[in-house]
């Protein structure tokens, strides 16, 4: 992976341009991977607003979080798998795709991953698990709850 700034000075933002070299073994489960990812980083330190969110970007949402829920405000089922897993005492984080900024670009991502519909989309101990209907699945077989367990988003 290779990056080159396209504008830097302290008070405002630092653009970069990086291109993918090859792909990693960590995202074997993605069905696409980008060949560019276009970033606008916020000095000093700050989050990052992106022009063009991508995998990484998804992946970073993700990262060091047991359950992470994308989701729509207005979304029946986001609610019910909301409701779902907060009824464990679960510790999760749920993206609003309606209210974040670029959650248009985070939602094409994530039918790019394989959610179709995009929301809700359900990670699990970093893992894609699914959408409505995954989860919903998961808990009729009993394996959702150990599921939850072994990402250390439930303590019981």
């Amino acid at each position: 992976m290779t990056a080159s700034p396209t504008h830097m000075k302290s008070h405002e933002k630092l653009c970069f341009r990086l291109r993918v070299a090859s792909s990693s073994s960590r995202f074997k489960q993605f069905k696409h991977i980008p060949n560019k990812l276009h970033l606008a980083l916020t000095l000093p330190g700050t989050l990052f607003s992106a022009a063009y969110i991508t995998m990484d970007v998804v992946t970073s949402m993700v990262a060091d979080r047991p359950v992470v829920i994308f989701s729509r405000t207005t979304c029946c089922m986001s609610h019910t798998i909301k409701t779902l897993i907060n009824g464990y005492g679960a510790n999760f984080t749920v993206y609003e795709l309606d209210e974040i900024q670029n959650g248009q670009q985070v939602e094409r991502e994530l039918q790019q991953m394989g959610c179709n519909p995009s929301v809700p989309a359900v990670f699990i101990g970093q893992r894609l698990v699914g959408g409505a209907n995954q989860v919903m699945s998961l808990q009729l077989r009993n394996q959702l709850v150990p599921l939850l367990k072994r990402a250390g988003a439930i303590w019981i």
